[in-house]
């Protein structure tokens, strides 16, 4: 794998797009977050302070440069309980500026996708995830060779076509 740039480097770095297919239905299941929601913590919106970090800070930056961020999240139906986490905390992501749209996996079966989640910067660079089994992150590469950018471009455009914007999708 090639050494990759983080993360945050790269949203620092878009100027214009910064594009999220996420497939899994579970990550990091040990993420603090998450267990206190299987705990009953629920946040409240109009509590900002508790749950406002980092990585929110980066991405509300990032759109009042004029960037768009899109998340695009293909999932299993019944959802799974990490899913149903996630659909709770989306909350957050819209609150500052990043659109998320809901795919229904069975909807996905005519599409091209990648076997790994990815974000794509600027239509030109590939930040490949690997996930172990039980969807610990395992490393990142980034890619841009032609052929890989252009399917990830269209895997995510054909998903985002699709699917369910956020405050209209209901996990099932």
């Amino acid at each position: 794998m090639n050494q990759a740039p983080t993360l945050e480097e790269l949203m620092h770095s878009c100027g214009r797009s910064a594009l999220h297919l996420e497939m899994r239905d579970g990550y990091m299941r040990n993420d603090p977050m998450y267990t206190a929601w299987q705990g009953g913590h629920r946040y409240k919106q109009a509590d900002r302070a508790s749950w406002w970090h980092p990585w929110l800070d980066l991405v509300a930056q990032t759109t009042r440069r004029g960037v768009s961020v899109r998340r695009a999240r293909v999932v299993s139906e019944p959802v799974s309980e990490y899913i149903r986490f996630e659909y709770d905390v989306t909350f957050r992501n819209v609150a500052v500026g990043e659109q998320v749209r809901w795919l229904p996996r069975r909807s996905t079966t005519d599409l091209a996708l990648p076997g790994n989640d990815f974000w794509l910067f600027d239509g030109a660079l590939v930040l490949v995830h690997h996930f172990s089994g039980e969807g610990d992150k395992v490393g990142a590469e980034l890619v841009q060779e032609p052929a890989v950018v252009k399917l990830c471009a269209s895997a995510f455009e054909a998903v985002w076509e699709r699917a369910t914007p956020h405050d209209e999708y209901q996990p099932v």
